[in-house]
């Protein structure tokens, strides 16, 4: 019999946590210090050049550099193009629809009003994470930039530097990730989860063999649960890989950082193995090594069978669970072709859009506008009403720092104001008073540059839980030293910019936190909640019987979704760095819910796979009887999801659940007009469907169960 022992502490002291935490964060892991020097790299470069020849606004490409280097060389050099057209656009916008309302006060601040109302709504449901950047950068300055008492005709010069400075950001930053394109061979999502099954099939081999774990194995292993796979869901959400790779591959991507989490529980644990648990654990260890060759060689991972009804039960806490979420990582490719191979008549251009899927019809991209227009509009009247535009950087805040939707607000608030005090008080306004009086040459000033951009870099690479304090460290400093061509010595000049980043986070406090702002536990839970009603609302479809409708609704609702699931994974970071007497409440929420999130996100998945059985798109057409008997399974389906969130909110349900029962139907009437068809092929497609249903009877089951 195994005998575990484990010692964790219930609860740390703040500063302890404090220490802990930033040491988590700011540990070294492999391709950190690549990544920091390509941003830093680029950075410089938009730097020297725009102060070389005098390009005004050289902030805005060197934050778009950082912004933008962190991603996928390959994803930065496709979004090349898409940048320089929303470059365009975001201009001919400015200059085209300035002339009508500038000799009017009234229409000109409507105007304002209704550009940064479309601004934030862009940085909400805009799908290119570049374009957005470069669309908030041109409203963050060129908007401003039309209230300064000069000629219209500097305002078009002015704001056509802006899009040169833009551009040299896009050109320095593509032609850095091109330079370092060969150095990095291989694919940028697939090889990090190939890692991080290698050193789960390395834990596990070491107790197959029932020996000790090595110092490097758990290292490493503790490692990959500190570096979570945040990086690797910024990569999928700002690619532009297909939409049904990137939800498979998310789906991965969570199930395999799910296996990373107990396989680091399971190193911090004391047992002993009998011959079953050490059989088990191989057997384990093999699925593991198999699908990670699978994934190396671009193909999708076989089932996975591990568990045996009449093998004794073990007492190793986490083994079942480690079983099961393996047993759902092929499960994630459920539909292992993509679905536009079918619907030649769908739109081709939706991996192109720039705005998602479903924008208009989810509210919360109207919330998130509204707030963001409220607190700039704000910011926008208070430097206009005591006639100081030397704060005039508080609007830029606003626009900048929602450009990170991750985690709460409060976590945000937190980043923000902790990175301005540190890039423009402690660094920038501390540079101006011990550095800068010092250097006489731009090699100096170059020098100060790449160390403050390499450490904000090197906290940009951490995961959510801490990169955006980079962000803010990098524009206080940027915001301060590269809007002259000078080395930046007043400190009249330093205390503005700093006095309008502070106000422009003020305001969206106040806006976002004080307003309408909530926890981000009782976000997290709330998101979760209501993905599982969109995924009982997604399990009912088709409701249309028009095929384009359906369609086009199918791909709102995954649009949705997949946001949510995203969104989650977010706040959950975010539960972390929230501190009240809630607390323990709201970490066992949290751990609840990741627990769930993985199972929750592959029943999505194979959900999308049955779809196109049950709109009846041709080569997937099913009997009659079948039809109707995976119809009603699908309502019974979706009635377990909803009685699942009803009590999440507290609310019991009297009903019965025959889920069940009404898999066993299906699965007998399947089997009838199996042995009743004599077309191969409309015969492996109702096996299809059985499997599909029986995964997602059993998913769904163990989700219930866990609620």
């Amino acid at each position: 019999m195994a005998t575990v022992v484990q010692n964790l502490p219930q609860s740390i002291a703040p500063l302890t946590w404090l220490r802990q935490f930033l040491k988590e964060e700011l540990a070294p892991y492999p391709g950190r210090a690549a990544v920091v020097g390509r941003m830093t790299i680029a950075a410089t470069l938009v730097m020297i050049i725009c102060m070389t020849f005098r390009i005004p606004y050289a902030f805005q490409g060197a934050v778009y550099a950082l912004l933008i280097s962190r991603e996928s060389p390959r994803a930065t050099l496709r979004s090349a193009a898409v940048t320089a057209m929303v470059t365009a656009i975001g201009a001919a916008y400015l200059l085209v629809s300035v002339q009508f309302v500038i000799s009017v006060p009234e229409f000109h601040f409507l105007w304002v009003v209704t550009s940064l109302f479309l601004a934030f709504y862009v940085i909400s449901a805009g799908t290119d994470y570049a374009a957005v950047v470069i669309f908030a950068i041109m409203m963050s300055i060129g908007v401003p930039l039309w209230d300064l008492h000069v000629p219209a005709e500097i305002n078009v010069e002015d704001t056509l530097w802006l899009c040169l400075a833009v551009l040299v950001g896009v050109v320095i930053t593509g032609a850095v990730e091109l330079a370092f394109l060969r150095l990095r061979p291989g694919d940028e999502v697939v090889l990090p989860i190939a890692e991080r099954l290698a050193a789960v099939k390395n834990l596990l081999t070491c107790y197959a063999e029932s020996r000790a774990v090595d110092p490097t194995t758990q290292k490493r292993i503790i490692r990959l649960e500190t570096l979570g796979t945040s990086l690797l869901r910024r990569i999928l959400q700002r690619s532009d890989y297909s939409t049904q790779y990137s939800a498979e591959i998310a789906g991965v991507v969570v199930l395999v950082g799910r296996l990373v989490d107990l396989a680091a529980t399971l190193s911090q644990l004391r047992f002993q193995l009998s011959v079953s648990d050490q059989t088990r654990f191989r057997n384990l260890a093999s699925a593991v090594a198999t699908m990670r060759e699978d994934l190396l060689n671009r193909r999708i991972p076989r089932s996975i069978h591990l568990h045996d009804d009449g093998q004794p039960l073990s007492l190793v806490p986490v083994l079942a669970q480690m079983e099961y979420t393996v047993t759902l990582i092929p499960q994630a490719f459920a539909d292992s072709r993509s679905i536009q191979e079918y619907l030649p008549s769908a739109d081709d251009t939706q991996q192109r859009r720039l705005l998602a899927l479903g924008a208009l019809a989810n509210p919360e991209h109207l919330q998130f506008a509204l707030k963001g227009c409220l607190a700039s509009t704000v910011c926008y009247v208070i430097y206009n009403a005591v006639a100081w535009p030397g704060i005039s950087t508080a609007v830029t805040t606003c626009l900048l720092t929602a450009l990170s939707n991750i985690g709460s607000s409060r976590q945000k608030q937190l980043l923000r104001i902790t990175g301005a005090i540190i890039g423009g008080f402690l660094i920038g306004m501390g540079s101006q008073i011990f550095i800068l009086p010092y250097i006489d040459s731009i090699a100096g000033f170059t020098i100060l540059f790449i160390f403050v951009t390499a450490f904000a870099s090197w906290i940009m690479t951490s995961t959510p839980r801490l990169s955006y304090m980079g962000v803010q460290v990098a524009l206080a400093f940027y915001l301060i030293n590269l809007s002259e061509f000078k080395v930046q010595t007043s400190l009249a000049v330093a205390r503005d910019r700093v006095v309008g980043i502070l106000l422009g986070l003020f305001i969206m406090w106040l806006v976002f936190d004080q307003f309408w702002g909530v926890s981000a536990a009782v976000q997290m839970k709330r998101t979760f909640i209501s993905n599982l009603r969109l995924l009982a609302q997604f399990a009912r479809e088709p409701l249309s019987k028009d095929r384009r409708t359906a369609i086009s609704r199918r791909f709102a609702l995954e649009e949705i979704i997949n946001a949510n699931f995203n969104k989650v994974r977010s706040l959950a970071d975010g539960v972390l760095l929230e501190f009240g007497p809630s607390r323990e409440r709201d970490l066992a929420w949290r751990s609840r819910i990741r627990e769930w999130q993985p199972q929750l996100r592959t029943l999505f998945l194979m959900r999308i796979a049955l779809w196109k059985y049950r709109v009846q798109l041709p080569g997937f057409e099913l009997p009659e009887p079948v039809r109707l008997e995976q119809q009603e399974f699908d309502y019974k389906s979706a009635k377990a999801l909803d009685d699942m969130a009803e009590r999440l909110e507290g609310k019991a349900s009297g009903q019965k659940d025959d889920f069940g029962d009404s898999f066993v139907q299906l699965q007998q009437t399947v089997r009838t007009c199996c042995s009743e068809e004599q077309q191969t092929l409309r015969t492996g497609g109702l096996q299809t469907v059985l499997v599909l249903s029986g995964n997602i009877e059993s998913v769904t089951m163990s989700l219930s169960k866990g609620i």
